[in-house]
Order: structure tokens, then sequence, then C-alpha cells
């Protein structure tokens, strides 16, 4: 049984559980990390020395990291699909999965812990005022790429939208101000039509 650890209102759980709805995977989720915590046992740390989430158990193999996991699943169960073939469209997949977490994150990261995970009395306006408006150039970079494409990699649904389109959905959720793009809002509406992304994906922020 296929064994997905995390909290589901975790982006990074979130990523992995839209790869398992959308390659249709039996799998068990368990809460842990908080307000379930669990991070700080001895057994989750032999899974997970990060003491993060998402951790996956796949019969004996552990794996950890979201996007890595995203590209296992992918790999192992979505072969010619989820998981591009043809070398340079998986390339640019992949791309775009470490675009996410190299240069999209920290903007992001400082808006929505500034908004979502700090006491409105201890907020730093300033700091994410900022972040919001580094985000606009960051995310035009996107729109740009898919004004030629229906999706990231192409125009079929691959790995390479789920972490970028995982945080697209968080970045809209959050009602901060955004320029413009027609073509990441069309990307993003073909995305909710998807079932697995609005089950996984489309959640409160908390």
């Amino acid at each position: 049984m296929l064994r997905i650890w995390g909290r589901n209102n975790s982006i990074n759980v979130q990523k992995v559980m839209w790869a398992v709805g959308e390659l249709g995977l039996d799998c068990e989720r368990v809460d842990v990390a908080g307000n379930y915590g669990g991070l700080d046992t001895a057994d989750y740390g032999a899974m997970n020395p990060n003491r993060r989430v998402p951790t996956l158990q796949d019969g004996t193999f552990t794996l950890w990291e979201s996007n890595v996991i995203v590209r296992y699943l992918a790999a192992k169960h979505g072969a010619g699909a989820l998981w591009p073939m043809e070398l340079e469209k998986r390339a640019v997949a992949e791309q775009w999965m470490d675009w996410q977490q190299t240069t999209l994150l920290p903007d992001m990261r400082t808006v929505f812990w500034g908004l979502v995970r700090t006491e409105p009395d201890k907020t730093d306006r300033a700091k994410i005022d900022a972040a919001v408006e580094n985000l606009k150039p960051l995310w035009e970079r996107l729109n740009q790429h898919l004004s030629k494409r229906l999706f990231v990699a192409g125009d079929e649904f691959t790995m390479g939208d789920i972490p970028v389109g995982a945080m697209c959905h968080r970045y809209h959720a959050l009602g901060v101000g955004r320029a413009a793009a027609e073509s990441l809002s069309a990307w993003y509406e073909r995305l909710k039509q998807r079932p697995a992304y609005r089950a996984h994906v489309m959640l409160p922020l908390s």
C-alpha cells in the first residue's frame, strides 16, 4: 500500500496527492505535522531525517522531497503521460518543477507565512508588499511560456504542471494584487477542471 505522510493543507503534500489522484493510485495519507505533530518522533526521523512533510512509503521504499516524489510516481505509474517519454519535453517539465522551488518559492513563502501563518499584530506589511511586487514579474515568466502552449511542457498535462499549479492556486487564494496574465489565467482555469486538482489542491488556506 502506498502511504503518504503529511497534512492535507501543506502545499508540498498537496503536490504529491494531486499526482496520486491523477494517476488513480490507491493511497493512505497519514496526518502528521502542524497541529497533528509527530515530526519529532524517532520513527518519523528514521523515515525522513529532515522531519518535514511529505514522506512517501511505497512498500519497503521510502522517499522524501515533494517534487522528487512527484517525479518518482510519474515515472513509475505515468510513463508516456504524466512522465513524458520525449527527453526534451521531460526536461522542460523538470525545468519548471525546479523553478518553482528555486525561484518562485521564496517570495511566495514570504507572502503566505505573512498573511496566513502570522498573527496580525506581528505581520511585517512592508516585507509582504515587497514580495507581492517581486512575484509579478516572476509569474509573468510562466505567463509568457504558457502563451505558446496549453500546459507547461506542451499541449498535454504532465508532472511539470503540478508544482507550479499547486502554487498558482495558492497565489490566487491569497487575494494579493496580481498583474494581468492572460495565458496564466487560462492555464489556471484548465487546471481547475481537473478533479484531482479540485480534491487535493483547491482547499482552504490555513
